[in-house]
């Protein structure tokens, strides 16, 4: 291959090179695992995105730490698995499926349940395509062979087998219990997806007659429509004002039911009259208080949130407009006190997005204490999973503790259909609370089981309702690799090494798995839970469909190119768990952050191209490591810092500071390797062939660029596996397979990089003062650098070849003191060092000192105009907020530039 051959084009193309290393790594299926290969093993499942349209800059971010974690992991030789897939989202899917089929005119009950689950998988397809498509255009390394979908053949058989045995061992029970209920999407929803809210809304205080026509009680509540199904009312028996009453009982308005006055603990005394109604049937607190008291539990609501024929006149009617009509009869009864405003909690459907209520239901439950104290034990025993950051491993803690029975079906259809067959009459019809069921793995073990048990004449019908999405991504890091079965992915990648997800989602998500994992495996799933922060958007509020603010990855993508993307959601993170912001004009859909990586991607084609036409057509291999005994002082520095980085990197790898190992590689490649070395070696490489200097250049050259696309490889992982391509000329080799540096201790001097941060400060106020005294660039110069530090003094000596070739100096002078007058000079100070540019000869200083002089004055001109305005109450009580900003930001500026111009005057004089 020759010289011509392995130059990179002049304009790097992050499309086209993303497209073909993209197709490449599929094709030759790079990021296949295999569980019988060697190497310590190292998995990360993807938390599964629901399939609800298309992804977002969170699962853009996600991906991107995930991929830099597993790339990294892959190159120091872990066996490594990153396992992908799809959650079908029952309850977000049911909604979007529901809204289709409502545009339509129909109802879910007008498809059918066959035609229904058509649409919702034509619906999964769609979307599921959508969602692997994105994630591969950002590069990410996993092994798509082994894709999941939560409810494929396999994972729907680890959930019938989770089921049946928490069933089996007396985990799982079926009853009437009070659940949260979403009216807009006609299901129960579990505790954590029930969303609070604080509410504007009204405090009612009635009067409960007694019975005996003494008196009356009078009470407070939020939701007047309840009380329709009141059976109790209660005060705390510590309460002297009330204590009298207990064991009485009063005659409910509108109703006329007569109800009992309870005494009970849990009655807050200084909460509105201290008097409650109780609502077993439709208040959490109240139904344990209704089981404390064998109160009965009247349900007054229809699962739409309608009220039913319990409710007397107001059957059929909204709950909302129940509420008005019900304190509308109360007032106009004489019952109705007063109405107060009040500001509370109210808990809305996560998905619904509407108020919850509480339902009293029939439901299947898993009992949760079991398995949350044996999370509990793993955790306070073995600190398992261990929580990066540590903070978040008390939030997880205090919500196994917390947790309640766990309420997993669901009425939806979407979803997996609940393995448990009600036994009916002959002829069928509706299924009854009360009606005998089997569990079973299928039907037809339901039928021999219920055979066995009831007799040959009956009739089975299927639970319609499905389980909670929750229960089958619980099951997600163990069922995803063939569990039940005893599989080799099992034996070798279980447990996961790292969960990577949002703190959003400990509660949803990461219990569920560690409860299960804990009680089918007896293992913790995961090593190590690593939690991220939200992309939030350019005003620093989180993205949400309902606030209309996300940003399309793919329109970052499109733009700019996946590694720059990539690049900067990884630099943003400056501590585990924190927030991100992400800069977005949306009037140029641009965003300043991604340009800036796009422009380091640039940067490092750039540098590259000028490597490979420097080593005339050799790679790194054929040039030959570098000899540390013929290396020159600045060789050398170079690779202790190529050293120092990777040290560095791999130690934020480990720690989960990726955010802190993309930095120190930016500042790296750019300053070290762009801006410093190359800029001191280019002279060198000028010399002919037969030059050990110019070959010296070459080989630290080579090997530090094959080093740095390494380095960089798990974080823009196409265009280092371009630059590499070329750079090594390699045939059917590929970076992603590449060992990833170590770290050669030996060539570490960080006494010599201190060394070289003065020879740094020293040419770069050389360069600021030539820029000041408007000296031509190609005009060699005199200098005089004056120290008395002995240190220093050497330093400089040794290092004045390369302050004379880059500063472009002439003659330079390194003294201790002044032996003659220098005449007109313009200095600058770095340590205790000072640098001497004499002007004589080489600059009219007197017109200089005139034209800067000039535009000092201007700049006090501003100055004392822009004072002015803003000491002038007219301008500033009448001026928008926008223009006095404006003036200020100006007043600072000026003020800047006159002390700059001052400093540079002093500096002539």
């Amino acid at each position: 291959m020759t010289a011509t051959e392995t130059n990179l084009s002049t304009q790097y193309d992050p499309k086209q090179t993303e497209a073909k290393w993209q197709q490449y790594w599929a094709q030759k299926e790079v990021f296949k695992a295999d569980p019988n290969a060697k190497g310590e093993p190292y998995c990360i499942v993807i938390p599964p995105p629901n399939v609800t349209g298309s992804l977002h800059m969170g699962h853009a971010f996600e991906s991107a730490l995930i991929d830099t974690l597993i790339r990294y992991h892959r190159m120091i030789g872990r066996n490594t698995l990153w396992l992908p897939g799809t959650d079908h989202a029952s309850i977000a899917v049911s909604t979007i499926v529901d809204r289709q089929i409502k545009a339509e005119g129909k109802s879910r009950e007008d498809l059918g349940r066959e035609e229904y689950l058509k649409r919702a998988w034509a619906w999964k397809e769609e979307s599921g395509t959508t969602i692997i498509n994105q994630l591969k255009s950002l590069g990410v390394s996993a092994d798509w062979t082994r894709e999941r979908f939560t409810m494929d053949e396999g994972l729907s058989q680890a959930v019938k087998t989770a089921f049946v045995k928490l069933y089996e061992e007396g985990l799982i029970y079926r009853g009437n219990y009070l659940v949260n209920w979403c009216p807009a999407s006609l299901s129960a929803v579990s505790d954590l997806e029930a969303e609070k809210q604080e509410v504007d809304g009204h405090l009612w205080h009635f009067r409960y007659p007694l019975t005996d026509g003494s008196g009356y009680l009078e009470v407070a509540t939020t939701r007047p429509e309840t009380m329709l199904g009141d059976t109790g009312v209660a005060v705390n028996p510590k309460d002297t004002r009330y204590k009298d009453y207990i064991g009485k009982t009063i005659i409910l308005p509108i109703v006329g039911r007569e109800i009992p006055i309870i005494g009970d603990e849990f009655v807050e005394m200084d909460f509105g009259t201290g008097c409650v109604k109780v609502t077993p049937a439709h208040d959490p607190n109240d139904f344990e208080m209704g089981k404390r008291h064998n109160l009965p539990m009247i349900n007054i609501m229809n699962k739409d949130g309608s009220l039913n024929e319990n409710a007397g006149e107001f059957q059929g009617e909204d709950r909302f407009v129940a509420r008005k009509n019900v304190v509308k009869k109360l007032d106009e009864l004489g019952n109705l006190v007063k109405i107060e405003d009040y500001r509370h909690s109210v808990p809305y459907s996560d998905r619904g997005k509407v108020p919850i209520e509480s339902l009293l239901s029939t439901q299947w439950f898993v009992k949760i204490e079991p398995l949350s104290s044996k999370a509990l034990a793993s955790l306070d025993n073995d600190n398992s999973p261990n929580y990066v950051p540590e903070r978040w491993k008390k939030v997880y803690r205090d919500w196994l503790v917390k947790l309640k029975d766990w309420c997993i079906s669901r009425q939806l259809w979407w979803g997996h259909q609940i393995p448990a067959w009600y036994v009916v009459s002959e002829t069928g019809g509706k299924i009854a609370d009360n009606t005998p069921y089997i569990v079973a793995y299928d039907e037809t073990e339901a039928e021999n089981k219920a055979k066995e048990k009831y007799g040959n004449n009956i009739q089975l019908q299927q639970d319609p309702d499905v389980l909670d999405t929750w229960f089958s991504s619980g099951l997600w890091p163990f069922s995803t690799m063939g569990w039940p079965e005893n599989t080799a992915d099992l034996a070798k990648y279980y447990p996961t090494y790292t969960l990577v997800t949002g703190f959003d989602i400990i509660f949803f998500w990461v219990a569920r798995m560690t409860m299960m994992a804990g009680h089918f495996t007896d293992k913790m799933p995961f090593k190590d839970v690593y939690i991220h922060g939200l992309v939030l958007d350019e005003n620093g509020q989180k993205m949400s469909k309902s606030k209309n603010n996300g940003i399309d990855p793919l329109l970052m993508i499109d733009k700019y190119g996946a590694d720059a993307l990539r690049y900067t959601l990884i630099t943003k993170v400056v501590g585990a768990g924190q927030n991100i912001s992400f800069d977005y004009d949306r009037k140029k859909q641009e965003s300043a952050s991604v340009e800036a990586s796009r422009n380091f991607a640039n940067k490092l084609w750039n540098a590259s191209r000028f490597v490979m036409i420097n080593l005339k057509g050799k790679t790194p291999q054929e040039l030959g490591q570098p000899e540390t005994a013929s290396l020159e002082l600045v060789d050398k520095w170079l690779l202790s810092r190529f050293y120092q980085t990777v040290k560095q990197t791999k130690a934020n790898i480990e720690a989960y500071s990726l955010g802190e190992a993309a930095k120190g590689l930016y500042e790296f490649i750019w300053n070290d390797f762009c801006d410093w070395y190359i800029e001191l070696v280019k002279t060198r490489l000028w010399q002919d062939d037969t030059s050990t200097s110019r070959l010296m250049a070459q080989q630290t050259l080579g090997y530090v660029l094959e080093g740095i696309l390494k380095l960089l490889h798990p974080f823009m992982p196409h265009i280092t596996e371009e630059i590499w391509q070329t750079l090594t000329q390699a045939d059917g080799q590929t970076l992603a397979l590449q060992t990833y540096p170590q770290v050669v201790g030996d060539l570490i001097d960080a006494e010599l990089e201190q060394n070289f941060n003065l020879l740094f400060d020293t040419i770069g106020i050389i360069r600021n003062l030539r820029a000041e005294s408007v000296i031509k660039p190609g005009d060699k110069i005199k200098v005089i650098l004056q120290t008395q530090n002995q240190k220093e003094s050497d330093i400089l000596r040794s290092t004045q070849s390369y302050i004379q070739d880059i500063a472009k100096v002439g003659e330079l002078i390194i003294t201790s003191t002044l032996t003659e007058d220098p005449g007109q000079v313009i200095a600058g100070v770095t340590g205790t060092v000072q640098v001497l540019i004499p002007l004589t000869g080489l600059v009219d200083v007197a017109a200089l000192e005139a034209k800067l002089q000039k535009k000092l004055d201007k700049v006090e001109k501003d100055i004392k105009a822009l004072t002015g305005r803003l000491n002038n109450p007219g301008f500033v009580n009448k001026a928008p907020e926008e223009v006095i900003k404006g003036a200020k930001a100006d007043l600072a500026e000026a003020q800047k530039q006159a002390e700059i111009l001052r400093e540079r005057l002093d500096r002539l004089k």
